[in-house]
């Protein structure tokens, strides 16, 4: 009988999977990207960040959806509406922690799966295109923690978005008009709220997804990098499979759910235990409502921004420093043709890779330090040092990566524990 309802369930399976195949290539789609699609059988830790990313993005699209239920993007009435989603909607302290915290969350996965790329050359040939998508998603993200930061018109968030705003006005020419059209007004208010609901909810979600469904597209196209920076294509059997790659379904999905698992229970901690973390995922200030006449003692960004705040800072002068902080993040874009070593792995690398990579992740996390402290005294100096540091990684690249000292790199890929 049991059996007989197995051979009934197959049945039905298998005819609906024929009807959907015909008016969509879902199962095709699965061998492509899934269960044929070939991936090195040595992925390390490092490469789960990417998935990771992923899973916050699709908490954050969630928790949003219902926080939209309640929310209501006007000067009156944003903050009280926060304050009833926290205290009155069912689960609704839940839903903002988890919005709240999962924002974090996702700058942090974000940071070291780009750490990642850059310790295993996956930004060199042939996933230039792939890097370059990847960084439009990490400005586009940059964009919506931004517009989203001021939604719940705390204080800190209404001077912190205002103090932004204000970078545009260093711009010759178009600065001031270039401001007035972002805010909307004259100054941050109720029409400024409207457009950044507006931009946080609606077009930079889809964005968002656009960006990350080409990424994935591009990457399975050209195939994933490995520790050892192995094209594992070159070496197939006499299937036509890599030699050193395993299908991505079910090998690195079962190791892939370990470590969601993992991020989930530390994600949960966060989100039940310490949703503010002693004010650095959810400012102080913030918990006051927006005053135009009050200004907080210390006007920061979130953590996430900061490393970028110290060095806008660090410049004296206004338009220099902008001019500056853009170059900070747009540096990241051309990376794939400022390194000119032929080797990819920083296993095989010389030490003058390796030691310019630490010093630059040694000075992005000092910049976020020095980004939350007062910009006076030590701070400002300390700030400039490690900004001349931050940039030093970027401009001398083409001339120490030139002239490493690279190790042999082996044909096949090896596995390491």
């Amino acid at each position: 009988m049991a059996d007989d309802r197995k051979k009934d369930q197959s049945i039905f399976t298998n005819a609906l999977m024929r009807w959907i195949d015909e008016r969509f290539p879902l199962s095709s789609m699965i061998r492509e990207h899934a269960t044929e699609y070939y991936a090195s059988k040595n992925f390390n830790i490092w490469y789960i960040f990417g998935v990771l990313s992923t899973v916050v993005l699709m908490i954050q699209l969630l928790t949003g959806l219902f926080l939209t239920m309640s929310y209501k993007p006007s000067v009156q009435e944003a903050f009280n509406s926060v304050e009833y989603i926290m205290r009155s909607v069912e689960w609704g302290w839940l839903i903002r922690y988890m919005h709240s915290t999962g924002s974090s969350f996702f700058f942090i996965v974000v940071y070291l799966h780009m750490f990642r790329a850059m310790l295993y050359g996956s930004y060199k040939k042939p996933r230039e295109l792939i890097w370059i998508i990847g960084m439009l998603i990490y400005f586009c993200l940059m964009a919506e923690a931004f517009f989203g930061y001021l939604l719940p018109w705390g204080n800190m968030s209404y001077w912190a978005a205002g103090v932004i705003v204000n970078l545009f006005t260093a711009i010759p020419v178009i600065g001031e008009t270039l401001a007035e059209w972002i805010r909307g007004d004259y100054y941050i208010s109720d029409i400024t709220l409207n457009r950044f609901f507006a931009f946080h909810v609606f077009a930079l979600p889809i964005a968002l997804i656009a960006l990350v469904v080409a990424h994935i597209l591009a990457l399975h196209h050209v195939g994933s990098n490995n520790p050892d920076g192995i094209e594992i294509k070159e070496y197939k059997d006499e299937e036509g499979k890599p030699i050193d790659g395993v299908a991505f379904h079910p090998y690195h999905t079962s190791k892939d759910l370990v470590g969601i698992t993992i991020f989930l229970i530390f994600y949960c901690i966060a989100v039940f235990f310490v949703p503010e973390m002693g004010g650095l995922f959810l400012e102080v200030d913030n918990f006051e409502p927006a005053n135009p006449l009050q200004t907080p003692e210390h006007i920061v960004p979130a953590w996430y921004y900061t490393p970028y705040y110290a060095i806008l800072r660090a410049v004296p002068n206004k338009l220099i420093g902008a001019i500056i902080l853009v170059s900070a993040v747009l540096c990241f874009v051309i990376l794939p043709w400022l390194d000119k070593c032929k080797v990819k792995s920083i296993r095989y690398r010389g030490w003058q890779y390796k030691l310019a990579l630490y010093l630059f992740a040694l000075s992005f996390l000092v910049l976020g330090y020095l980004g939350m402290m007062p910009a006076t005294g030590i701070y400002v100096i300390l700030a400039r040092v490690f900004t001349v540091i931050y940039f030093a990684f970027f401009l001398l690249m083409p001339f120490y990566t030139r002239f490493e000292n690279t190790k042999p790199v082996p044909n096949r890929v090896i596995y390491k524990k």
